[in-house]
């Protein structure tokens, strides 16, 4: 058992139910590795590791619809540092950006007050990382700063705006999807808004299409499943508005981009999921259901492989991947070789049972590593996905499904012999890419072939719907503070008693008790409680009553009336004394009856003509302590006797101690009957007075009524004031000491329960109201703090109860239970006062330097010589308090990770990734991967041309395995061979998908410039003679046939094409350039009319390496230029192009210390840049600010360490490190030595 330790303070807390429907869309998964959810008119912030809600966001006061994470796409430093930005946007249209962990709001926005309709923050600059665009219906965007709340533009459109998507290639490109059809947008700025009203394209229902109206002739066979699915997709994107008939409603449920492949999108229906070449408005593929299969309601299209997990309305989860296009031999029909883009299922997950009132609302899946998909249901719960790679093979080889294959690689670098690797860090590092024609299949010694499966990792479930019945355990006293649990126990509709405890905010037990609603609990120990429920009445008006007593640590339940309970009226109330001995039932129209806790059994049942109670109140004086003397006088007697008098003063002590001990523990079960008594108000006010002893009852005096009151409702005793309080919404508070008594008017209705908050001394009082509560000072006789529905809170309250004695607990009608300060108001919580159950991993959490040193300490390992997960062992001046919270961090790692990261096998570069990872850092994962991919893909051949010229022999390790390119989502970044053959391949599909002239122009215009001209020849002379343009095709079909390399004929192109350059026909004039071989300088003429991603593209698929760099380098430079300011992805750009030591000088210019040190370190480590007299300057610099960088954030020893490398300049930093401490450690220098040594070999 763990030593429990008692947290006295609890902190404020939302304990979340069931969601609104206008929640729906609100969540969301950021690459910070939160889940944001909104729940009415809060949001709650969960970790999906642990399946912890760490933090309630509370401010909004209409339902939240929408949540948006900020993007992690830049270079964290201390300016700039790791932290938890959130936005939300709710019903009455106000935004707000929130700081999560202190829970406070950065700014409020309000434009319009309709629900917002979406929301993103932009990632595609480096100018700022705050701009927010909203889609404020009906019909306008608007881009907001998001830090300041400032107005940047807004811009309306002609028809109502639902959803819109960016095009995560090309910033400029975005897509509204609006009621009528979607919306292109070519020319998206943050600077200012759109110009153009955009390019409206109209989508005909995919059942509105003839394919399907037309009736089947009942002899012809059924055509193949792709055959169907072609045929139900001939055109569905038109630019004429569709008739009627054919488009009632735009059915269209969602659209996104594809992260994985450029200029492709997909639109989701409830039956199919169409994909789009938007180079040609095509469909090149669909994912249709059966007619007996689970309609969609969600797709979320993955960037590291081409796949989709999608969302069906029985919320089951499926991963669809996209199957390969290399023709495998049994394919004989060469036709459906290459038919359309299929996604195949390649797993699922169990579906939810769908009621009434429990749907699956929305799927969000981990930016980071894609491997996770979290589920939300409509009653609160959220379940916790995780994807899984099994090697072996498929269990039914029938399903003619080809295999999935792991990739033979761990963070982008290839494994060692024992190098220890997490097959499921991410979505690329379980399954391999999707092949393309043209590439060889991989040779099976290395691939392991997998499965994939869903596994259930977390689930959290919220209250059940309103209404409640609450009661917090006794309070915490200085008898039971070793063992004490602040239990809160929850009565629900249902009959069950759900228990929490507050220190954790977690469900402690469900308990099903009764099996109607539960009416009030009571606790009769700190582990037991009775609770009682009524059934809905008969015509008779009789109901069933259940009063259980439940007994926590066993769970074991029984009825406390015995057979009573069935047709009998309603009980009203259960009230336990204050020594917990008696029990009094009050019944609406039937006398009380009082029963004794202890032995459970019946002590009086009232006459019939006793009068009818509507107040009842126990006092909390006893004779327990006079008892409880008496007794022990008596004890010590004997005990006096029989010890002799020669040893009495000795023992006496210890005897007495001994007999106290015996006494505190026999206290409940001895049989000392206490004397206590009770009040209660009959109909017309009168107080009575009633003793209990044991098993007899008195009758005491009684206090006629206060005529000043009308019918008392509840009354509350502690001490010596006494407080009523009746149904019109006055106060009477007794003072019983003095005689005194004073009415109150609140003026607020019906005093629906009062109670005092627990604690010696303390006199503050907890009012009900039907419209809000109160907390009044019963010494002072006045209010302390007061909320209202409609004034400063937007939901109604159920019940109320004090948690501890500052801390009072509401349950309200939007099915949440709120633990509040005594001033009620709902406030959010600082994330760091959380006493979480489980430790989570999260740097975001620490403060901004803890949290880049936690990443230095983790990607400069080993330290001096060791590999640790312990920050106590570095020489790290820091406060101790920071770093236990740093150490919490490494903690709470997985064992998996901890042992990867503590692996020396693993090389510098994988580390870099691995951390990136960790962090959720996206600027640092899409650097790491570009440049381990090229710097090892450089290194290996300047090996290769090393080796040859040396004349040995190719040994097989050295030559680069098929699978080391980068993913096509990198597109431009992608080595140029693999490049071409992914154009080529789309190029070919695009071939056959074409339906009209149009796409078989724009096909014939790939083809050219692709240089596959015979194919383009055949496309050119498909022309039919009734085409306007078919003369112009047939001439340009001789032209390309007939172009010779003549100096003459060369010429006169030349001239043609840039004429028509210059006069605006740019595509034709570049076309014609490329026929000639003169790619080149179509490229430029690209870039000189701005086109620069069209000439990136062009020399990456015609050009020779070196004329192709000279492109792409001049596209880098314009990267850079000010106006554009996309530094970021110039760098990226010249890492493909092997530019390392521009690379290297460019980060350092741009103060990227880190990054520039480890990147230079990584390239001189593979022996891609070498240290001479040029390079050693940057190499320098580079090196010493590092070092300042870590002596900053206080890691002296890691400071010394890069330091030692940078010259001379060095040298003074390691003087002044060590300054008054006798010189530098001789260990740090002699390490160096060796280091620098190794790497002087390679």
């Amino acid at each position: 058992m763990i030593p429990y330790t008692v947290n006295i303070k609890l902190a404020a807390r939302t304990l979340t139910g069931t969601l609104n429907l206008q929640n729906k869309t609100a969540v969301d998964w950021g690459w910070q590795g939160l889940i944001a959810q909104g729940c009415h008119s809060s949001i709650l912030i969960i970790d999906p590791k642990t399946a912890q809600t760490i933090q309630v966001l509370e401010r909004h006061k209409a339902n939240v619809v929408k949540v948006k994470w900020s993007r992690e796409n830049y270079y964290h430093n201390l300016s700039s540092p790791y932290c938890l930005r959130l936005a939300s946007g709710d019903a009455s249209g106000k935004i707000i950006v929130w700081d999560v962990v202190s829970g406070t709001a950065h700014c409020e926005i309000q434009e319009h007050s309709k629900p917002i309709g979406d929301l993103e923050w932009l990632w595609n600059q480096d100018a700022s990382r705050d701009l927010l665009l909203a889609v404020h219906p009906p019909n306008y965007i608007v881009l907001w700063n998001g830090d300041t709340g400032t107005k940047l533009w807004k811009k309306s459109y002609a028809e109502n705006i639902l959803s819109f998507s960016f095009d995560p290639f090309d910033p400029s490109n975005m897509a509204l999807l609006t009621s009528e059809g979607i919306v292109f947008i070519t020319d998206f700025s943050y600077s200012k808004p759109p110009g153009s009203a955009g390019k409206k394209v109209y989508i005909a229902s995919p059942h509105a299409s003839p394919a399907h109206t037309k009736p089947a002739p009942a002899t012809a066979p059924a055509p193949t499943g792709a055959k169907k699915a072609l045929n139900k997709v001939k055109v569905l994107i038109t630019n004429e508005k569709p008739t009627a008939e054919a488009v009632t409603l735009n059915d269209c449920l969602q659209l996104s981009y594809l992260p994985s492949k450029r200029n492709h999108m997909l639109l989701l229906y409830p039956r199919e999921i169409l994909i789009l070449d938007l180079e040609l408005s095509q469909t090149v593929g669909v994912v249709a259901i059966e007619r007996s299969g689970v309609p969609f309601i969600q797709v979320i299209p993955c960037a590291q492989r081409d796949a989709l997990y999608c969302l069906h309305e029985n919320g089951c989860i499926t991963l669809r991947v996209c199957r390969s296009t290399v023709a495998t031999e049994e394919a004989a029909d060469p036709e459906q070789s290459v038919q359309e883009l299929v996604y195949d299922l390649r797993s699922q997950c169990d579906a939810i049972r769908v009621t009434k009132t429990v749907r699956p609302y929305r799927m969000v899946i981990c930016p980071v590593n894609e491997n996770k998909a979290a589920l939300m249901v409509s009653d609160g719960r959220a379940m916790l996905w995780e994807l899984r790679a099994h090697t072996g093979k498929a269990a039914n080889p029938s399903s003619g499904l080809s295999p999935l294959y792991s990739p033979v690689s761990f963070c982008g670098a290839p494994l060692g012999p024992n190098q220890k690797k997490i097959q499921d860090l991410s979505l690329n590092s379980m399954i391999g890419q999707t092949l393309i024609a043209g590439e060889t299949l991989p040779t099976s010694s290395h691939q392991q072939e997998v499965q994939l499966k869903f596994l259930l990792t977390g689930l959290l479930s919220g209250l059940p719907l309103p209404p409640f019945a609450i009661r917090m355990c006794p309070p915490l006293t200085t008898k039971n503070i070793n063992h004490y649990q602040p239990l809160l126990a929850v009565g629900t509709s249902n009959g069950s008693v759900l228990v929490y405890n507050l220190t954790s905010g977690l469900l402690h037990k469900e308990l099903s008790v009764h099996s109607c609603e539960v009416r009030g609990i009571e606790w009769v120990s700190l582990t037991s409680f009775l609770s009682f429920a009524t059934s809905a009445p008969n015509n008779m008006g009789l109901v069933r009553n259940e009063l259980q007593h439940v007994d926590l640590p066993t769970g074991r339940c029984f009825a406390f009336r015995g057979e009573r309970g069935n047709d009998e009226p309603p009980i009203e109330m259960i009230k336990v004394s204050h020594l917990k001995q008696y029990l009094v039932v009050v019944f609406r129209d039937k006398p009380l009856e009082l029963w004794d806790i202890r032995t459970g059994t019946l002590l009086r049942e009232m006459a019939k003509n006793f009068p009818t109670v509507t107040a009842l109140e126990w006092s909390p004086s006893h004779n327990l302590k006079s008892l409880k003397k008496k007794q022990m006088a008596a004890r010590e007697a004997m005990a006096r006797q029989t010890v002799s008098d020669a040893e009495q003063s000795s023992v006496e002590s210890s005897v007495i101690s001994l007999l106290q001990d015996a006494e505190s523990k026999s206290e409940t079960s001895q049989a000392i009957s206490a004397r206590e008594h009770f009040v209660f108000t009959d109909t017309d006010g009168q107080v009575y007075h009633i003793t209990v002893e044991g098993n007899t009852v008195k009758d005491g005096a009684r206090i006629p009524p206060d005529g000043s009151m009308g019918s008392i409702a509840c009354i509350a005793w502690k001490g010596d004031t006494l407080v009523l309080g009746d149904v019109d919404g006055n106060l009477n508070f007794w003072d019983l000491k003095a005689r005194l008594s004073r009415g109150i008017p609140t003026h607020r209705g019906w005093v629906k329960k009062i109670r005092f908050a627990p604690g010696k001394g303390n006199q503050k009082l907890l009012v009900m109201y039907t419209d809000g509560a109160e907390v009044w000072d019963t010494k002072e006789v006045q209010m302390v703090s007061s909320m209202r529905i409609g004034r400063n809170v937007n939901y109604r309250i159920l019940d109320i109860d004090w948690c501890t004695s500052d801390k009072v607990v509401l349950a309200s009608d939007d099915g949440c239970i709120r633990v509040l300060e005594m001033a009620m108001k709902s406030a959010s919580y600082r994330m760091d006062e959380q006493d979480l159950t489980d430790p989570v991993w999260c740097p975001y959490l620490l403060l901004p330097r803890a949290a880049l040193t936690l990443k230095a300490f983790l990607l400069l390992q080993p330290w001096s010589g060791t590999f640790t997960m312990d920050v106590t062992q570095v020489d790290y001046s820091e406060k101790d308090e920071i770093k236990g919270l740093i150490q919490e961090q490494l903690n709470s790692l997985s064992n998996d990770m901890k042992s990867v990261l503590q692996d020396p096998e693993l090389s510098l570069l994988q580390r870099c990734l691995l951390v990136s990872r960790l962090f959720g850092d996206e600027s640092d994962l899409h650097f790491w991967t570009v440049a381990s991919h090229y710097i090892q893909s450089f290194a290996q051949a300047r090996q290769l041309t090393v080796s040859a010229a040396e004349g040995q022999a190719q040994s097989e390790g050295v030559q680069p395995s098929p699978q080391s390119h980068l993913d096509i989502c990198h597109d431009v970044l992608c080595e140029t061979s693999y490049f071409q053959k992914f154009q080529l391949d789309r190029v070919h599909l695009q071939e056959v998908k074409r339906s009209s002239y149009e796409h078989t122009k724009k096909c014939a215009d790939q083809l050219l410039l692709l240089g596959q001209t015979d194919r383009a020849v055949q496309l050119l002379l498909e022309t039919s003679a009734d085409n306007p343009s078919y003369y112009c095709d047939s001439l340009k079909a001789c032209l390309v046939t007939t172009i010779t390399s003549s100096g003459p004929s060369q010429s006169t192109i030349k001239l043609v094409a840039t004429n028509m350059i210059a006069n605006g026909k740019l595509a034709e004039g570049v076309q014609l350039l490329c026929l000639i071989d003169k790619a080149a300088d179509a490229c430029r003429y690209l870039q000189t009319y701005g086109e620069w991603n069209r000439a990136a593209w062009l020399a990456k698929v015609r050009l020779n390496p070196a004329e192709s760099s000279d492109v792409l380098k001049r596209w880098a430079e314009h990267l850079c230029s000010p106006q554009v300011n996309h530094k970021s992805k110039a760098i990226l750009v010249l890492l493909s192009l092997g530019c390392f030591y521009k690379v290297g000088e460019m980060l350092h210019s741009m103060r990227h210390f880190d990054r520039a040190a480890l990147f230079i370190e990584a390239c001189l480590k593979y022996g891609v840049m070498e240290a001479n007299d040029s390079s050693n300057k940057l190499i320098e610099a580079a090196f010493l600010d590092y070092a300042r960088l870590l002596r900053t954030l206080g890691l002296r020893e890691g400071a010394a360490l890069w330091a030692s490398r940078a010259g001379s300049a060095g040298e003074q930093l390691m003087e002044e490190l060590f300054q008054g401490e006798g010189g530098i450690p001789e260990a740090i220098l002699g390490e160096e030595v060796v280091e620098l040594g190794l790497e002087s070999k390679e």
